[in-house]
């Protein structure tokens, strides 16, 4: 079976074509121009990951804080990930930077805050 994705790894935005096995394992990748769209085929058709932006309900305040991971985790865990920043306030002051969530759903990244609320 043939799959083709588009790069976004750098602006050259390369359409790449894989060849995938009825095991699922990627047998072949053409129409890539660098190391960079090899890597982000195999990572996408393999794992693909996402980073994620919420917000967070800031207890005392009707103003929002804006959250997002540090880095990208699983796509099929993003649902689980929302629901664990919506069932979690915070108080001020909060800073950007500041860790919400250590280690979101064990995917070794944190959620932070993106904002601040002081």
């Amino acid at each position: 079976m043939e799959k083709e994705i588009t790069c976004i790894g750098c602006p050259m935005g390369c359409s790449i074509t894989a060849d995938i096995g009825k095991d699922g394992k990627i047998n072949s990748l053409s129409g890539y121009s660098c190391g960079v769209g090899k890597k982000y085929a195999y990572g996408e058709l393999t794992l693909p990951k996402r980073m994620v932006t919420s917000l967070v309900y800031v207890r005392g305040t009707n103003k929002p804080l804006p959250v997002k991971t540090s880095a990208p985790i699983t796509k099929s865990k993003i649902p689980e990930c929302l629901g664990a920043i919506r069932s979690v306030s915070v108080t001020a002051p909060v800073r950007v930077g500041d860790i919400i969530i250590k280690n979101v759903l064990g995917e070794d990244a944190d959620i932070v805050a993106t904002g601040e609320i002081i």
